[in-house]
């Protein structure tokens, strides 16, 4: 098959993927159940795809714990930096780091999911040094 996507531990799954969903755009693909709370989400965007499951699975499936920090990163390439981590907030998140140019050629701003997890937006503004 050759494809592989991140599944995040989350508290709360609606509230999650109502951040990527408004936020960066991310559309739904399915939900488990199909009422009431949801205890999976899967969402996709382009062809990247992110799956969001209870915190309380990890512990029922294979006897882990999940943490209370931020358990995972994502960087998610934007139409405009600024414009999204301006809806950050309006989103669910909170802004961490304001929008800046970084010398690799791309605007960058992190912006925290719902559950304390840092999400990179970034759009190339430049052609990247030459190495």
């Amino acid at each position: 098959m050759g494809s592989a996507f991140p599944v995040f531990y989350v508290r709360d799954v609606e509230a999650t993927a109502r951040f990527y969903r408004d936020l960066v755009g991310f559309t739904e693909l399915f939900r488990m159940p199909e009422d009431g709370t949801p205890g999976y989400v899967g969402l996709m965007l382009g062809d990247s795809r992110l799956g969001l499951v209870d915190a309380s699975w990890p512990g029922e499936t294979i006897g882990i714990a999940v943490g209370s920090g931020p358990r995972a990163e994502l960087f998610v390439y934007v139409d405009d930096v600024d414009a999204t981590a301006g809806r950050a907030e309006e989103a669910g998140g909170r802004l961490l780091r304001p929008p800046g140019d970084m010398p690799w050629g791309e605007r960058v701003a992190y912006v925290e999911d719902p559950e304390g997890n840092p999400v990179a937006l970034a759009t190339p503004v430049a052609e990247p040094p030459a190495t």
